[in-house]
Formats: C-alpha cells, structure tokens, sequence
C-alpha cells in the first residue's frame, strides 16, 4: 500500500499495489476529468507527478503529452501506476467543475495592511463625581493611544452607550488612520466587543460579475479567507447583456432603484450566511471592496449610466470612491465604508482592474495576454510595460443562454465530450444521467465537431452518422439520448452562437497584438481568467480559432482573478494605490471603432486553428 497525496485540492489516502492514480484519485473523491472512462485515449486526465516515483510511460502516453510535459513530470492518470509514495499536483484544467471552484480558493500571499486599525480600548467608567459623556470618554482612550483627533461615525455613537456597558468599558475599535499626514480625519467606524471573545475585524470582497456573483469574508488580520460563496446576479431578470440593463434602469429612476436593491439585496444575503459560517456578525465586517464592470459598478453606486449606452460611451466615474456602505443599503459594520477601484472606460471598470492586480499583469516581462472571459470578455496585453486593453461583446452562451439544451455548470450539465470518428463519449459534472451543456461542453463539442471534419471551417455542420435533420430543416448533432424527453442535441444554430462569442474574443486577440506592434506568435503568456475561463478546455479554444494557436505550456488558468484583485485591495492599501497606478498607465482601444471593424470580425469567425 502507497500513500497518495493529490494538491491542491488537498486529498490523501493510500492505494493499492497496481492501482492506477486515477482509480486512486476516484477513491478519495478527487473528481480527475476523464471522458474515456479511463481507457487512456481521451489525454484529458493529465496530472503531474511532484515527488516519488511511478510507472514509466508508454507509447500511447507519450504519444498524448509534449516531450516538456513528460520531462516535467506530468503523465495521464490513468495509465501511471505508483511504485511508491507520491505526490501528485493536479492542475485545475484535469479537474471537473465542482473541484475547480474549491481551487479558486487558494490563500493569498499578501501581508494584510487594510485600510483600518484594530485599537483595543479601556476606557474609565462614569462616576457622580465624573460625569463623562460616553463620546467624551471614548475620545479621551483614542487620546491615550495616540489618536487626539479622530471622528466618530454618528452610527457609531447611536449604538455606542450599550455596547460600552456590555463590554464593561473594555472595547475593540476598527480605526480609519489619516489618509494623509497632517491630516485630521481618522474615524471609528466601528465598536465591537473587547471582553470575553473580542471581535474579529472581518472584510468583505465582492466580484459583482453580469451574470454572476463571487462574494469573499476575509479576516483582516491573518488575510485569510474564511469562506466564499457564489450566486447568480438577480439583475440578470432585466436582460442578459449590460446593455439591456443600461436600458432598462435609463426608463426611469424607479427602474435603476430596483436594479440596485436587487443587487443589494443579494449581496446582504450572502454576507448574511457568509458570516453564520464563519461565526461572526455582519456588524463585524468593518471594511469592503466592491468591483465589477462600468455598467454594474455605476447601478451599485445609483449613478447614472444611460450615458454609458450612448456613443463615446464615457462613464459618470472613473477614479477610485469609498462609499459608506449604509449609503448604498449594505448591511455591514455600522460607519464601514465600500472601497470601488477604478474604472478604466465605459465597458472596461474597476473588475478589470482587479484581474490585472490579481494576475500580477502589470510586473510580467515580455509580451503577456491577460483575458478574462465571461458575458463580457476584457483583455489586457502587456508589451513589456506598456499595456492596453480592449471589451468584447462575447455574449452568453458561455453560460449556456441561447442554446437549445444549454445550461449553467451544475450536476448532470455535459462538460467534456470526445468523438473519435463514430464513437462518441461524454462526461458530466457529477457522473449523473446528462440534463443538458454547459459552456465548456459547447466549446469542447464544437471543437470535436470541427477535428472530426463534422463542422468545416466556415462553422457549417456537414453529415455524419450522429447528424440528422430536424423538421425545420437544420441540422443537429446528437450528444445523448434520453427516455422519455428530447434527445440532448447540438444545433447549427448553436454551432453559430458560439462562433460568434469566438470571433469577438479572436478579434480582441487580434487588434491588440496589432496596436502592440506584435505578432501574435511573440506572446510569451497568456493568461485566462473568468468564471468561464476556469473551466475551458484551451485545446479545444485553440481548435475552433478563439484562442491563438501557441504552445500549451504558455497558457495558464487562474480562476476568478477579479475576485483575488478584490480581496488584494481588500487586505492592503499598497494594492489599492498600485490598482488606481495602473488604471492610468492603462490605454484602451474602443474594439468597434478599429478600421475594417467588420471585415475584421468575419476573419476571426473562421474556426480554424493558427494565427491572423
């Protein structure tokens, strides 16, 4: 018996002499991705072995990895038996939905520098003799401490008497220091309780994305992150796109009010369970970043934003704001402010500014791409130091809208899919009955479509035993049968919606390499960020033409770097002054404003493999 350890999903236990990883990893829970059941022909298990030693590979392995991936340890899952104790790091493209959100989790290296100090305070009870206002006699322990002058949030004061008695006079303040020196303006914005268990300062990271929501609660003193959780944005009942939304909150002021409770209202129910889970109060979350595109970040702020809809598209704001987030309805610590980055442009904000941070952009040598794929996909090259950015409408089929059997990453939703001349295989999130495909499934189907010449370069669906026509004449692909109910097909009109979300995103690609005086084949990193992009198989962008054809190893998967920016400008006001630095440095490029604009795009629909 060896033991095994998989990273980082942090799973360990022991396997049987003879056993493959694969049959290891099932055991312990560790759900590897593996469409051909584990026969070795679909490559799609790849896992890197860290220390210790296995089987060595054979010709079908080698035949599956680049000579680079096997000198580096990695091997098919499947097929590599251990020969003793190993440690195996699983990377997060080999992982199914589910387990790639844990991974998004991962702890952050940043040491926690927020933009309050946590001050535990004695203050002198009142007596006959001494008659000391409560206001008096917290101003007077601030003095004693080194603060002579410092505000009081007036929320503050409203529940400040019977907290001082509670606590018997013995407090825990979260302080707001001068932003300058010199300066006269530190504030309490919270007391919470100094006896007994004092309380924990907590933050608050919100990713407020078009279709979804990344919510993080951070302890502001450790950094760590005490738990996450992900919702659908509600406002998403007023149009798929930003644009609908623009619209619909332009109709009046009625109508803008209740994009933003709506928003709100989400956002105080995840805070709410966020902290029973981590046994804390909403009142002790003393601090929040808040970050998400132009049209989001300005329905937040009750700004307006039907300016935003309108040619050149100019935002109300662009600089960084704190807010007070009992302005905006957020149910957090009584006088605790909302921090929003920067914007950048009317459809490039402040979650675009948060990925760069969190992905480290704006430091990286050479030429290095960053993309953040979602309804909306933002792009960011960097040309040793000199970076643009470009907003492209890909629209949201990546979420499975507007496709027949599309669905969101939930269990039964198909997420792989590999065909090899007739013989077809599909692996679903959960291994249950398939109920429909997801966004990653679209791409990996059309991508097997395309290498099996089902679907030609131009996205035309050609014949093949698993296409029929259906009674309105258009072709479909079938996936998978089911009793009873409509068989899970892929259309030619689906085939369309996603060559059209791919020919946006191509097309970014494409003008930022131009604007940069590059090559696309010079780009030395690209990186990809985004719910969506967390889960794309980058084999299958690269064979329909979304992604440009460049070795493997240059492309890594970050998840939700948005939401690590967020939690970055959370902990550390450094970062919060390094987001607002690069927002400036940043040059954008209005996509439909490139000449031959259209020419450009029908290029980039081609759904073929290799550079522009």
């Amino acid at each position: 018996m060896y033991v095994i350890e998989f990273e980082p999903v942090g799973r360990r236990g022991v396997c049987p002499e003879g056993e493959t990883l694969l049959e290891c990893a099932r055991r312990l829970d560790v759900d590897i991705v593996n469409v051909c059941g584990g026969a070795g022909v679909c490559g799609r298990c790849k896992v890197q072995v860290v220390s210790g030693a296995v089987s060595p590979p054979d010709a079908g392995e080698k035949e599956a990895l680049t000579d680079r991936e096997v000198a580096d340890g990695y091997r098919l899952a499947c097929m590599a038996r251990p020969l003793g104790n190993v440690k195996v790091h699983v990377p997060p493209e080999s992982l199914t939905a589910p387990q790639r959100t844990q991974v998004e989790g991962l702890e952050l290296a940043v040491k926690p520098d927020p933009s309050f100090q946590s001050m535990d305070l004695e203050l002198t009870p009142p007596t006959i003799e001494a008659q000391h206002a409560d206001e008096t006699n917290l101003r007077e322990a601030l003095a004693r401490a080194g603060l002579d002058d410092c505000r009081i949030d007036f929320a503050v004061l409203q529940r400040l008497s019977p907290r001082l008695r509670t606590e018997k006079w013995r407090v825990r303040a979260a302080v707001r220091p001068e932003s300058r020196p010199g300066a006269s303006d530190a504030e309490v914005v919270a007391v919470g309780a100094g006896t007994g268990l004092p309380t924990r300062w907590c933050g608050l990271a919100v990713d407020i994305g078009t279709t979804k929501v990344a919510a993080y609660l951070v302890d502001m003193q450790s950094g760590r992150t005490l738990g996450s959780k992900g919702l659908m944005n509600p406002q998403i009942a007023y149009g798929e796109d930003v644009v609908a939304r623009i619209y619909a909150a332009g109709k009046s002021a009625e109508s803008a009010a209740k994009l933003q409770t709506l928003l709100v209202d989400a956002l105080n129910d995840a805070v709410g369970g966020l902290c029973d889970a981590a046994g804390v109060s909403p009142g002790d979350v003393a601090d929040a970043v808040i970050v998400g595109n132009t049209a989001i970040h300005h329905l937040f702020l009750k700004l307006p934003v039907l300016q935003l809809g309108l040619a050149p598209y100019v935002p109300a704001l662009r600089s960084a704001i704190d807010v007070k987030a009992r302005d905006l309805g957020l149910g957090i610590a009584p006088g605790a402010y909302v921090h929003l980055l920067p914007n950048i442009a009317g459809y490039v904000g402040a979650d675009h500014v948060a990925m760069i941070l969190g992905t480290g952009l704006a430091e990286k040598d050479g030429v290095t791409l960053a993309i953040d794929i979602g309804t909306n996909t933002e792009m960011c090259l960097n040309r040793r130091g000199e970076m643009a950015s470009v907003s492209c409408a890909s629209g949201p089929a990546f979420e499975g809208a507007h496709i027949k059997h599309g669905m969101r990453a939930a269990p039964g939703a198909i997420e792989h899919v590999r065909l090899d001349g007739e013989r077809l295989s599909v692996q679903t999130i959960g291994g249950l009955p398939p109920t429909g495909i997801c966004g990653s499934g679209l791409l990996d189907v059309v991508a097997q479509l395309r290498k099996n010449d089902v679907v030609d370069s131009t996205g035309r669906m050609r014949q093949h035993p698993l296409v029929r026509l259906r009674e309105d004449g258009m072709k479909e692909f079938v996936l998978a049968g089911r009793a009873g109910k409509d068989d899970i097909t892929i259309s030619q009109k689906d085939v369309r919606e996603l060559q059209l979300a791919k020919s946006a995103i191509r097309l970014g690609v494409r003008v930022l390499a131009e604007s940069a005086g590059v090559h696309e084949t010079e780009i030395d990193e690209v990186v990809i960020a985004g719910a969506f992009g967390t889960f794309i198989d980058v084999e299958s962008a690269i064979t329909i033409g979304m992604l440009p054809d460049l070795p493997r190893e240059k492309f890594s998967q970050v998840g939700n770097a948005a939401g690590t920016g967020a939690r970055l400008a959370l902990l550390s006001l450094p970062r919060r002054r390094e987001a607002a630095a690069v927002a400036a440095r940043i040059r954008y490029i209005e996509l439909a404003a490139v000449p031959d604009f259209n020419l450009k795009l029908i290029e980039a629909s081609a759904m073929k493999e290799g550079a522009y």
